[in-house]
């Protein structure tokens, strides 16, 4: 077991291999070593934040480690996410983009490319306009 503490100090305790969906914390715990009890600290999550990541983790910890990055450039789909994710990430705004930053800082593949899909269909065949109104952006005139 892993225990995980957020910037708020709330703490999570989590079998190993859903605490590992994270490169960031895997690593944190090579360095460690198998023998350390000590929390490891997250300054840039807060509890509310790593509560929906640790859902995640958990919900993808049998998953299949994600393919090596091909060369080839393919268009980025927004349409392959499944059912359990759909409903995951089914978020307020604000929780979204945390989300979004949380997955970013904790090196979740996964969890950052669902974040991402799910702004991009939010946005997709939308005018500027719309994209602002849905997303509170006040336009700056330069």
């Amino acid at each position: 077991m892993v225990k995980l503490s957020s910037s708020d100090g709330r703490e999570f305790v989590v079998a190993k291999e859903v605490a590992c969906q994270s490169v960031l914390i895997k690593n944190m715990l090579e360095d460690l070593g198998e023998d350390s009890d000590a929390p490891i600290p997250l300054p840039n999550v807060s509890g509310p934040v790593l509560e929906k990541v640790v859902e995640y983790a958990t919900q993808h910890k049998d998953d299949a480690p994600p393919a090596p990055e091909d060369d080839t450039i393919t268009a980025p789909r927004t349409d392959d996410i499944s059912d359990w994710d759909k409903e995951f990430i089914k978020v307020d705004h604000a929780m979204l983009f945390d989300i979004i930053l949380a997955a970013n800082y904790l090196d979740m593949k996964g969890l950052l490319d669902l974040g991402c899909k799910t702004v991009a269909g939010m946005i997709k065949g939308k005018t500027i306009e719309e994209i602002r109104k849905q997303f509170p952006i006040n336009s700056t005139e330069a």
